[in-house]
């Protein structure tokens, strides 16, 4: 098979482009989720509905509670109030259906990026079957020059990919990814951003993106939802879902799109950015 280069990502695109990975795609459902922390309130009656290998991104002013949301998922914190279920099963515990990747790496220092993908897999993995897994993420995200490098030795960049190769190990059927690119620069961010949509497109499980990047967002996600307090609320109030924008137009879209820069200032707005009419 061909090699051929990624235009977006400067990756080995071979296997994006032709091949799909065996991946699972669970739907979630969030049903009057509420989270409180003592006597204060971060999450409030928390209502949608994701659908299997939909892209949700979240967005929200700092301490909203996007985190929290996403660990409420992963089954690391209990709502409050309400239920959030995977396939229609309620999250009680741990849930192995889900992998989290952060915006740091948390990479094991001493073990290669291969060794650290591997520590991904399902326990009970049978060894042939895990190391193929581990080659073809491996190679789905570009790194099959430096698999046998150690995370000191590679770019920010590069250690990412790794940690998206290793929470994809788990063949996960929600992919919660809370600020994955919030640490790079801002080429490389848009470059892992492009890689992401190929390994959507090759493995294409349900995804759950926190940023506080309005562009990101929309470029990656098929809706946004706006986390927030409404205007009247009380000042202790929790945060709910202020808005739902769906995301006109196929992946990759044109980043400098009149629709999206409506968006854009829409968002912002719900951020609290006023618009500047020039």
């Amino acid at each position: 098979m061909s090699t051929v280069l990624s235009p977006a990502t400067g990756l080995e695109a071979s296997t994006l482009t032709s091949t799909r990975i065996a991946n699972t795609a669970d739907s979630v459902s969030f049903a009057g989720v509420g989270k409180s922390f003592g006597s204060r309130t971060v999450l409030a009656d928390v209502s949608v509905e994701v659908e299997r290998g939909e892209v949700i991104a979240i967005l929200g002013t700092s301490g909203c509670g996007k985190s929290t949301l996403l660990r409420i998922v992963a089954g690391l914190d209990l709502p409050t109030s309400g239920v959030v279920s995977i396939d229609g099963t309620p999250v009680s515990r741990v849930d192995s259906r889900c992998a989290f990747a952060f915006q740091e790496p948390r990479l094991l220092p001493w073990r290669t990026l291969e060794a650290n993908v591997s520590l991904g897999l399902p326990k009970k993995t049978p060894k042939a079957a895990g190391q193929a897994r581990v080659r073809e993420l491996i190679e789905l995200v570009g790194l099959a020059d430096s698999a046998g490098h150690r995370p000191r030795e590679v770019s920010g960049g590069m250690a990412q990919r790794a940690s998206l190769a290793r929470a994809l190990a788990r063949n996960p059927g929600v992919l919660l990814l809370d600020e994955p690119f919030g640490a790079l620069d801002a080429l490389t961010r848009l470059k892992m951003q492009d890689l992401l949509l190929d390994i959507h497109a090759a493995a294409p499980t349900t995804i759950l993106l926190v940023t506080h990047d309005v562009d990101e967002a929309l470029q990656l996600a098929d809706r946004v939802v706006l986390l927030g307090r409404n205007d009247d609320a009380a000042p202790d109030a929790g945060a709910g879902i202020r808005s739902i924008v769906t995301v006109p137009g196929a992946r990759p879209r044109d980043r400098s799109s009149h629709e999206l820069a409506e968006l854009r200032a829409e968002l912002l707005e719900g951020l609290g950015i006023e618009r500047h009419h020039g």
